[in-house]
């Protein structure tokens, strides 16, 4: 992780793209208590309007919605600290620590999330071989935390230890370029863990975000297979088979069966959210993102 990385929880202003902003997610799985999370902050400067996602899941099924994408813009990142729409967001420690803290009468959290696995920036290390397009970001950082705190939900009270990604994008973002998207974020318990994700264009051209941590450090990932059987519904994901190289020429794979799910809606653009079960060749076991996005109407093709 490079100190540079820590301007990023700050406000980077735009280079005149209409569609510049900033954005800032956070989610967690916690297997023994089967509690979720889904966070996610965008800031639309030139828009001039920023959105949230709160929504909390416990047994797979959701307990606590607040979905805003249309609120007044602010100038506030989480490295000063944010309040919006009921969040508070700091980053108490930039890129290492950021605690999360929301309260209203029926339900309040306070959680943190602490680095396991640093920021990295997903889109420099693919070393401009089939990259993303800068039309939806110039950096993403994507790192692995061990989140830990306590939800209160109508009065119980939930303690809070289970691991999640974070990411922080700053650049462009015009869904209209994109006709299709897939991600795993897997965390391992062996320590590993996988930031992938495969876009397809709407001149059908191919690109990646994807990197490594083989429990030392991030590698590059020179190739994904991603096989994916969709629900009854045709948006969201009933189960999957990855495969991947790291830049080792070490070769993996996994299954993956989702436990929950969310639809997010970006006008002409939808993304389905869910939070699966992983398990490696060998047996071993994690849990972490599956979203997939898709531009309207979605009639379906075989990427």
């Amino acid at each position: 992780m490079s100190k540079q990385y820590e301007i990023y929880e700050g406000l980077i202003p735009g280079d005149g793209n209409p569609n510049w902003g900033q954005s800032f997610y956070y989610n967690f799985y916690d297997p023994t208590t089967k509690v979720a999370a889904l966070i996610r902050l965008g800031l639309h400067e030139n828009h001039r309007e920023s959105n949230t996602w709160f929504i909390f899941f416990k047994d797979g099924l959701p307990i606590f919605n607040r979905v805003n994408m249309n609120l007044p813009y602010t100038y506030d990142r989480p490295a000063n600290g944010v309040k919006i729409a009921g969040m508070y967001i700091h980053a108490v420690e930039p890129l290492k620590k950021t605690r999360i803290v929301f309260s209203s009468k029926d339900f309040s959290v306070d959680l943190a999330w602490d680095e396991l696995h640093p920021l990295e920036d997903a889109i420099a290390i693919a070393q401009n071989v089939q990259v993303f397009p800068t039309e939806m970001a110039h950096i993403h950082l994507e790192g692995t935390s061990r989140v830990s705190g306590h939800i209160i939900h109508r009065g119980d009270r939930t303690e809070i230890n289970g691991t999640g990604f974070r990411d922080i994008g700053a650049g462009p973002r015009n869904w209209d370029c994109l006709a299709h998207y897939r991600l795993a974020w897997p965390i391992f318990e062996n320590g590993t863990a996988l930031a992938g994700l495969r876009a397809v264009s709407t001149d059908k051209q191919t690109s990646y975000m994807r990197m490594y941590h083989d429990g030392k450090k991030w590698l590059r990932v020179k190739d994904i297979e991603a096989k994916q059987t969709y629900a009854d519904d045709t948006f969201s994901i009933a189960s999957g088979h990855w495969k991947f190289t790291d830049e080792n020429d070490r070769k993996y794979e996994f299954t993956f069966k989702p436990l929950l799910r969310w639809f997010f809606s970006l006008d002409n653009f939808i993304m389905c959210e869910q939070i699966a079960e992983y398990r490696m060749s060998d047996g071993t076991v994690g849990y972490g993102m599956c979203e997939n996005g898709y531009r309207l109407p979605w009639k379906g093709f075989d990427v």
